[in-house]
């Protein structure tokens, strides 16, 4: 597997220090600021800022950058890097994460690895939140998805981050957001491999190395073991490809926590998607090395639960698949028999994703998960209801869907919630067996739910299709294209409040 990010050093400074030597100092400019940015920094640069500003080049708004040689001395800083923030009252949360990703894009293009950041005290966020995030932000952006390349045509990663701050526990909040967008970071990783550098097994050694932290156990269930638990779902589905199926186990017990309620997190992992003998077009298949997303995101978050010393149980379930149309792949018109009990009839091979979660989330009852929440880039229907900007969220009953939301919103990940109406399930309705796999393209995201609420058991349960959000397909200043490590934030977000 490769390891294509570096974690930074992130050491918090009191803001009475002295300026510390670093090549670049980062600070914010607020849109209605500049006047202030101007006489604080205007000099520094040389006179740099205050022309960009009086030309316009420069106005604060939001993400804009601009990159000046410092000429004080006594600060021994290289460079001053300027942000614009927009009006001061509308930076949010979102906001501060974005900005924080952005400044460290535009120190790694100015190969500056050490970078001394002035914290500044913008919207109504608490300052532990806000340094949380912005630590969260320059994390994500010290990530490089081009492991594979042999020119030298990466830019260098931060190294060491020292944040000019007052306020109180600054240290604390910034290590909680290191962690954070370090292991979102992790799930890049996995979800970036090729499908030939990463197979089922491989991907259980992977997972079973990220979720290698005290307070966490792994488990490996290899196809002999799959066998006797009846898993006929997973077993039919990776039964075409040289890789056979595995599942991983892994169990968070936090110190002190041995009752009370079990976050159940369970990640789709497709290694890679042909369809099977219901083939995917060509054109978009080299994406599908990105269908075990799910299965990274999982595993990330319950490391995060671990290295946050989280108090709630929590484990996490990843069948892993590799779906390939060989000569003993599966068929349109077999019947499978789950693990729960419950007989499928294959009518798409290519709908394949709900098949290993079924069997993985009747399993993760039996393993005493209380609450569920699956992630999974389960249906292109979900992209064409709701895009590439947000997930799509189902489940029952409303006040887990409600808390599912409100942690999404806490980690800024945009959710949406669809419907779970009866009226949709006549689509999967067998002549032979309990059930059909597919329904077809109406409303495809919302029967592909109802499927996996077959599977889910009595307690609540919560279904994210990120099929949409998994990879970003255009650049963005804060993103760059490829993984995202999406939901990783609303799980570890989720498991900081008591669960309904």
């Amino acid at each position: 597997m490769s390891q294509s990010f570096h974690v930074p050093e992130v050491v918090c400074a009191v803001s009475s220090d002295p300026m510390p030597e670093a090549d670049a100092l980062v600070v914010w400019v607020p849109a209605d600021q500049l006047t202030e940015a101007v006489a604080q920094y205007g000099d520094a640069t040389g006179g740099g800022l205050r022309a960009a500003v009086a030309s316009g080049a420069f106005s604060g708004k939001a993400c804009d950058v601009a990159v000046f040689p410092c000429v004080r001395a006594d600060w021994h800083v290289t460079h001053v890097v300027c942000v614009g923030a927009g009006p001061a009252a509308d930076v949010d949360a979102e906001r501060v994460r974005r900005l924080a990703a952005v400044a460290a894009h535009a120190c790694r293009r100015h190969r500056a690895s050490r970078v001394a950041w002035v914290d500044a005290a913008l919207g109504a966020m608490s300052d532990a939140q806000r340094l949380d995030i912005l630590a969260e932000g320059i994390a994500l952006a010290n990530f490089d998805g081009g492991f594979y390349k042999t020119r030298d045509e990466r830019t260098p990663f931060l190294t060491e981050i020292t944040v000019l701050t007052s306020a109180p526990d600054a240290d604390a909040a910034l290590r909680r957001g290191r962690i954070v967008g370090e292991s979102a970071n992790s799930a890049r990783v996995l979800i970036n491999e090729p499908g030939n550098y990463l197979w089922p097994e491989r991907l259980m050694e992977a997972a079973g190395t990220l979720a290698s932290v005290p307070g966490i156990t792994v488990d490996v269930l290899g196809p002999a073991r799959l066998k006797d638990l009846g898993m006929g779902m997973l077993l039919g589905v990776g039964q075409g490809s040289a890789h056979p199926p595995h599942m991983l186990v892994a169990r968070y017990e936090p110190d002190g926590v041995t009752t009370g309620p079990v976050l159940g997190l369970v990640g789709k992992g497709v290694t890679f998607d042909t369809g099977g003998i219901s083939l995917k077009p060509a054109d978009g298949m080299d994406r599908m090395k990105d269908d075990m997303g799910g299965g990274a995101s999982v595993t990330a978050a319950l490391r995060t639960l671990a290295l946050l010393k989280t108090p709630v149980r929590a484990l996490a379930v990843v069948p892993a698949a590799e779906n390939m149309p060989g000569s003993r792949a599966l068929k349109p018109g077999d019947v499978l028999k789950s693990a729960a009990g419950l007989t499928v009839e294959i009518n798409n091979t290519d709908a394949e994703g709900r098949l290993i979660l079924g069997d993985a989330l009747w399993y993760a009852r039996q393993l005493g998960a209380t609450h569920l929440v699956d992630v999974a880039t389960l249906t292109g229907a979900c992209i064409v209801a709701l895009g590439k900007v947000t997930t799509g969220l189902f489940g029952t009953p409303q006040p887990w869907v409600d808390a599912v939301r409100a942690a999404a919103a806490r980690g800024g990940e945009k959710v949406w919630p669809l419907p779970l109406f009866d009226d949709y399930k006549d689509g999967l309705k067998s002549d032979i067996a309990d059930l059909v796999n597919s329904a077809g393209r109406p409303g495809g995201a919302i029967t592909a739910a109802l499927f996996l609420k077959e599977f889910a058991g009595t307690g609540p349960w919560a279904h994210l299709d990120i099929a949409g959000t998994v990879w970003a397909e255009d650049a963005k200043p804060w993103m760059p294209r490829g993984a995202t490590g999406a939901i990783v934030r609303t799980l570890v977000e989720l498991a900081q409040q008591p669960l309904p």
